[in-house]
C-alpha cells in the first residue's frame, strides 16, 4: 500500500523548476525593459514641457517690459528729443548714459557676453564669462549676472497712471493729489512702496523721488508747477521703472533663472527676484532707426533697417552712447532654455543655435533637455507716428 502511494505521487523535477525559472527571468527582463523605457519617455516628457512652460513665462515677461521702454506719458522719449525742451527732466542725475540706474536719458541699453555676438560660439558645460565693463550697480547685484548670457536695462513709465487732481506746493515741496480710487495702479506688479515716479501731460515730463500716503504722493525740494492738474490739464502720475534683466544662479539650487531688479529712487537695484528658473542664456540683438543721430533736424524715420548686438549699438558710457540707444525700436530676443532637472542620459544629436550663437554639445552630457526660443517685439512707443 505505501508503494502504491508513491506511485502515484507526481511533483517537478529540477530540470523543469530551471527551466521555469528561466523563462520567469526573462519575462521579468522584459517587464523592467518596458518599465525603464516608461519611465525614460515620462522624464523626457517633463522636461520638455517644463521646459516649453518657462520659455513662454520668461518670454512674456520680456516682452510685457520691453514694449514699454520710452513710455513717458503720452509722448514717448524719441518725440521729446525732437521737440528739444529739456523732457523728460530726470531729478536725479546728469543724462550721461553711463549705466547708473537712474539716468532716465536712456530708455534701453544692453550688454554683450563675451562670444555671444552673431557667429560666436559657445561650450554647454564650459565656463562662460560674463559681460564686461558693467556698470557698478549691475555688477554688484547678488547673484551675480552669469556668463554666456546678455544684460538688458529697461526704464520707462509704468503703463496706467493715475489722473493728478490737484497740485500745490507745502514748504518748497511739491504735493500732487490723485483720485483715490485709482491708487492701486501705482502699487501693482507687487511693488507695495513705490518711490520712483513720473508726472507728464502731453508737453512735458519730469522723473523724480517721491512719497506715497493715501491718495497722495509729495516730492521734497521739487517744484511742480509747470503742470495743471485735471480736468484744466492732462497731468498724469505714473510709477517710474528701472529695471535690469539677466541670467543669474540661484544660490539655493544652483540653477540659471531669469532675473529681474528694480531700482528704487536711492539709485539701488534693492529689488531683485528670479521670475523664471531653467533659462541659461539670454541673446538680445537690437533693431536700429534709419536716422543714426535723432534730433530737432533730424527726426526718426521708423524704419529699422539694421540689426546689431549690444556692442554695435554703442560701447560708450556718455551721450554720444545715450543717442545710439535712442534709435533702437526693435529687440530680438533668444532664449536657451533647459529642464530644472536631468531628463535624458544622451546628449542632444544636433547644437543649439540662438540669434547667431551656436551652443556645441560638451564632451559629457549633464542630462538636461535644452531647447531654444526667439521673438521679435517691437517698442510700441517708438514705432513712427507715436
Amino acid at each position: 500500500m505505501r508503494l502504491n502511494r508513491r506511485a502515484t505521487m507526481a511533483g517537478l523535477s529540477l530540470v523543469e523548476l530551471m527551466i521555469a525559472l528561466v523563462i520567469s527571468l526573462v519575462l521579468m527582463l522584459g517587464v523592467v525593459q518596458v518599465f525603464m523605457a516608461s519611465q525614460t519617455a515620462s522624464r523626457l516628457s517633463e522636461g520638455a514641457s517644463r521646459v516649453q512652460e518657462n520659455a513662454r513665462f520668461a518670454l512674456d515677461f520680456l516682452e510685457r517690459d520691453i514694449r514699454m521702454a520710452g513710455h513717458m506719458g503720452c509722448v514717448n522719449d524719441q518725440a521729446h528729443v525732437v521737440k528739444n525742451q529739456g523732457d523728460p527732466v530726470s531729478h536725479f542725475t546728469a543724462a550721461t548714459g553711463d549705466g547708473s540706474p537712474l539716468d532716465f536719458s536712456v530708455s534701453i541699453q544692453g550688454f554683450d557676453a563675451p562670444e555671444t555676438a552673431p557667429g560666436g560660439s559657445l561650450t554647454l558645460g564650459a565656463a562662460w564669462s560674463a559681460p564686461a565693463a558693467l556698470p557698478d550697480a549691475i555688477a554688484g547685484l547678488s547673484p551675480t549676472p552669469a556668463g554666456g548670457s546678455d544684460v538688458l536695462v529697461l526704464r520707462y513709465l509704468a503703463p496706467e497712471g493715475v489722473p493728478v487732481t490737484g497740485i500745490s506746493s507745502d514748504g518748497g515741496n511739491a504735493v500732487l493729489d490723485m483720485d483715490s480710487s485709482s491708487v492701486a495702479r501705482l502699487t501693482r506688479d507687487g511693488v507695495g512702496v513705490p518711490t520712483l515716479f513720473g508726472i507728464a501731460d502731453c508737453g512735458h515730463a519730469d522723473i523724480f523721488a517721491g512719497e506715497l500716503d493715501g491718495a497722495r504722493v509729495t516730492a521734497n525740494s521739487l517744484d511742480l508747477s509747470r503742470y495743471a492738474a485735471q480736468p484744466t490739464g492732462q497731468t498724469m502720475l505714473y510709477r517710474a521703472e528701472s529695471m535690469v534683466y539677466y541670467v543669474g544662479i540661484n544660490p539655493d539650487t544652483q540653477q540659471p533663472g531669469l532675473r529681474r531688479a528694480r531700482a528704487n529712487s536711492g539709485g539701488a537695484y534693492a529689488s531683485n527676484e528670479e521670475l523664471v528658473e531653467g533659462i541659461e542664456s539670454l541673446q538680445l540683438m537690437y533693431g536700429l532707426d534709419t536716422t543714426a543721430n535723432i534730433g530737432l533736424s533730424t527726426p526718426p524715420a521708423g524704419n529699422i533697417t539694421r540689426l546689431a548686438a549690444a556692442g554695435g549699438v554703442s560701447t560708450d558710457a556718455n551721450a554720444d552712447g545715450a543717442a545710439q540707444w535712442l534709435r533702437v525700436g526693435q529687440v530680438q530676443v533668444g532664449l536657451l532654455a533647459r529642464s530644472p532637472s536631468p531628463s535624458s542620459s544622451t546628449a542632444p544629436a544636433n547644437a543649439f543655435s540662438v540669434l547667431g550663437v551656436s551652443f556645441a554639445n560638451g564632451d559629457r552630457s549633464d542630462g538636461h533637455y535644452r531647447s531654444s526660443y526667439e521673438v521679435s517685439i517691437a517698442l510700441r512707443n517708438r514705432l513712427f507716428g507715436n
